[in-house]
């Protein structure tokens, strides 16, 4: 069994690597003809050296991480702690919860390091870090906290229902997990983003009129339209949609409002819309939905497994070496069920874009998905097996061929 562990981890790690070098290599100085009317030459050669960057960046991180997790799992280290931990207590409920939090702060405190020079270096190099040191820790500190704090709450209520319920555990399990995350989508904008940044009504005017108007001729009721401080921490843009019924709220970063005009940001908040309109947020919840609950009812085999635990260098077997085995063998499989996720998704995404198209705003997405990503330095011509495998949105490339096609249609 330990040998399996290890094979699959090393197989996901190598893979990672296979994709990201496929990336590596497809990089050329020279501008592909395709792009050249986005890019100019000097623009180009800046968003060459900024993916060289984050791509080598990537590798050293993973490698480190990936070296770290390799010795942990052929040295027996959490069958060590789970043992460490057992010397002070066996409660069901206690036990899980420090070795799970010890593995999260653990893990929190070795990548932070990386955290911070992905920031202050290759961010900062680049022109898009807006982050103070003093403000990078608070968000370290709130975030880990917060894992904590929800992470604590979820598995609390696992262990009760799997202490407690017996043969239900996995159908219980999966119903309070999937209602836990409806809420979160209820309210996320309410309750997590506010920790971080400040969202304000957008003020009356030229780009709220406009907005309503589309919404009204949309026929979508939206009264919660909002303005992010995003530029706090990054120069980069972006805009999300959250929320159902009347929770439904529109979030604007300001550096969106900063880059683009009126009418292109209207073109970008119809492709949110259309993501509504076309349910394509209940369609993804129900299927985040149902993998949980196979992954559950799976998860319930490997529980309290003796094989599990003494292939993770444990003596006693127990719910939170179960599921580390668990998550470990399940990772070939997951890696499918992203790519097919990844699928829906950008399928998702072309369809959003030929709703905007259909209210003759295809020309003004076009130039505002222009702007967002050349700022951004984004990699517009990511090799095609990456695109498959990783990519929940298709490429800059892909959806401007498709907008245009969807319009002279």
């Amino acid at each position: 069994m330990a040998f399996f562990i290890i094979a699959f981890f090393v197989f996901g790690f190598l893979w990672e690597q296979f994709l990201l070098r496929l990336d590596i290599k497809r990089m050329s100085p020279r501008i592909p003809p395709e792009l050249g009317k986005i890019y100019n030459a000097e623009d180009y050669a800046r968003q060459q050296a900024y993916q060289k960057a984050s791509s080598r960046f990537s590798q050293l991180s993973a490698a480190l991480s990936f070296t770290i997790v390799l010795f942990v799992l052929s040295f027996g280290a959490l069958g060590w702690l789970d043992d460490f931990l057992r010397g002070h207590t066996s409660h069901f409920l206690l036990l899980p919860l420090a070795f799970f939090g010890i593995l999260l702060v653990a893990s929190e405190i070795v990548h932070l390091p990386f955290r911070w020079y992905a920031v202050f270096t290759i961010e900062e190099r680049f022109g898009f870090n807006n982050s103070t040191p003093g403000l990078f820790i608070a968000d370290f500190l709130k975030g880990m906290l917060l894992s904590l704090l929800i992470g604590g709450i979820l598995l609390t209520a696992v262990l009760y229902i799997y202490q407690y319920t017996g043969g239900w555990f996995w159908l219980l399990a999966w119903l309070f997990i999937s209602g836990f995350s409806l809420l979160m989508t209820f309210f996320y904008s309410e309750w997590i983003v506010p920790l971080f940044n400040k969202q304000t009504p957008l003020a009356a005017g030229e780009l709220r009129t406009a907005i309503e108007a589309f919404a009204d001729k949309a026929g979508f009721r939206l009264d919660n339209i909002y303005v992010m401080d995003g530029s706090k921490r990054s120069t980069k843009a972006n805009a999300y949609f959250t929320g159902f019924g009347k929770k439904k709220r529109i979030v604007l970063f300001d550096t969106l409002m900063n880059e683009l005009g009126t009418t292109e940001i209207v073109a970008v908040l119809a492709h949110e819309i259309g993501h509504y309109k076309r349910k394509h947020i209940v369609k993804s919840m129900l299927i985040s939905v149902a993998s949980m609950g196979v992954m559950c009812a799976l998860l319930s085999f490997f529980l309290d497994s003796p094989r599990i635990a003494r292939a993770l260098g444990g003596e006693v077997a127990s719910f939170h070496l179960g599921a580390i085995g668990f998550l470990l063998l399940f990772s070939p499989a997951s890696e499918i069920l992203h790519v097919i996720v990844n699928y829906i998704s950008r399928k998702n995404e072309y369809e959003a874009d030929g709703f905007a198209v259909r209210f003759g705003l295809g020309d003004a997405l076009i130039s505002g998905l222009k702007k967002i990503s050349t700022k951004a330095l984004i990699n517009l011509n990511p090799h095609p097996l990456v695109v498959f495998c990783q990519y929940s949105h298709p490429t800059l490339l892909q959806r401007i061929f498709r907008i245009k096609e969807a319009r002279a249609g």
